[in-house]
C-alpha cells in the first residue's frame, strides 16, 4: 500500500473523525498512555504562565491529556484534519485552550510561538518531511524548551513488528472498516512499520538539534511499539536514550 500523504491523509481522517473517539476507546490504555507522556514533560506549577502546543491534536485526546497534566497553561491545539478539529470543538473546553486548523508545516509561518513545551503525539509517521517539522517545532520552542513525542515507533525487534502487524489484521483493521474508511487504518499499519525505529528517532531527535533525548517505553500490549520521546531545545547537552 502507498502510504497517504498531505491532502489525502487529511480527508482520510476527515472522513474517520465521526467513529475516531469510539475506535481509539477500544484501544486499553490509550487515554491513560496519552496522560502519562503529557505528565512526563514535567511542566512546573500546573503550567501556570506557560505555552504549551499540542501538535497534530487531532479530536482533543491530547489536548486533554495536556489539560490535566498542567491546568493552569494556556494551551494552543492544532490539527490539519477540518474534521478532528470540529469533533474537538464540540467538546467543552477553558477559555484558556483554543483550536486552530494549521498543518504542521503551516506552525512556523503561523508564528504562533513562542511555546514553552510541545506535545506531538501520533504525528511524526504522519509527515512527508520529520526534519522539517523538527526544525519547525525547535524554532518555535523558548530556549530551554521541552519536547514530548508520544508515537507508535517500533523497538526494532522482530517481535515487537510480528505483534504490531497481527494487531492491525485482527483488530484495527476490521475496525476501521466498520467506520466506512478502512483506508487510514491501512495506512496507520503500513505507517508505523516504514517509520523509525525508537533509536532511529531518537537520533533523528539529536541530529535536529535537540538535547537530552530520553526514549521511555509504553506500557501494555503497546510495550516495544509505542514510545515517548523527550527532549528540550538547548544549546549543548548529553543524549541519553533509556528503552
Amino acid at each position: 500500500m502507498t502510504l497517504l500523504r498531505d491532502r489525502d491523509l487529511a480527508r482520510a481522517f476527515d472522513d474517520a473523525a465521526p467513529a475516531y473517539d469510539l475506535l481509539t476507546a477500544l484501544n486499553p490504555g490509550y487515554r491513560t498512555d496519552l496522560l502519562r507522556s503529557a505528565r512526563r514533560l514535567r511542566l512546573s506549577e500546573k503550567g501556570a504562565g506557560l505555552h504549551v502546543l499540542d501538535l497534530g491534536c487531532g479530536t482533543g485526546a491530547s489536548t486533554r491529556a495536556l489539560l490535566k497534566a498542567a491546568p493552569a497553561a494556556r494551551i494552543t491545539a492544532v490539527d490539519a484534519s477540518a474534521g478532528m478539529l470540529r469533533r474537538a470543538l464540540a467538546k467543552p473546553w477553558p477559555g484558556r485552550v483554543r483550536f486552530q486548523h494549521l498543518t504542521a508545516e503551516e506552525l512556523a509561518m503561523a508564528e504562533q510561538g513562542p511555546f514553552d513545551a510541545v506535545f506531538a503525539a501520533y504525528l511524526f509517521r504522519n509527515v512527508t518531511d520529520p526534519d522539517q517539522i523538527l526544525a519547525s517545532v525547535r524554532s518555535s520552542l523558548r530556549p530551554g524548551g521541552r519536547l514530548a513525542v508520544h508515537e507508535y515507533s517500533l523497538s526494532g525487534s522482530a517481535i515487537h513488528r510480528a505483534v504490531w502487524t497481527a494487531v492491525c489484521q485482527g483488530v484495527i483493521i476490521p475496525a476501521g472498516t466498520l467506520t466506512g474508511d478502512p483506508n487510514l487504518y491501512r495506512h496507520l499499519r503500513r505507517s508505523v512499520l516504514d517509520f523509525d525505529s525508537a533509536p532511529q528517532f531518537a537520533e533523528r531527535l539529536a541530529r535536529a538539534g535537540f538535547t537530552g533525548v530520553r526514549t521511555l517505553p509504553v506500557g501494555g500490549w503497546q510495550t516495544g511499539i509505542a514510545h515517548t520521546f523527550l527532549a528540550r531545545n538547548t544549546a549543548a547537552g548529553a543524549t541519553e536514550h533509556t528503552a
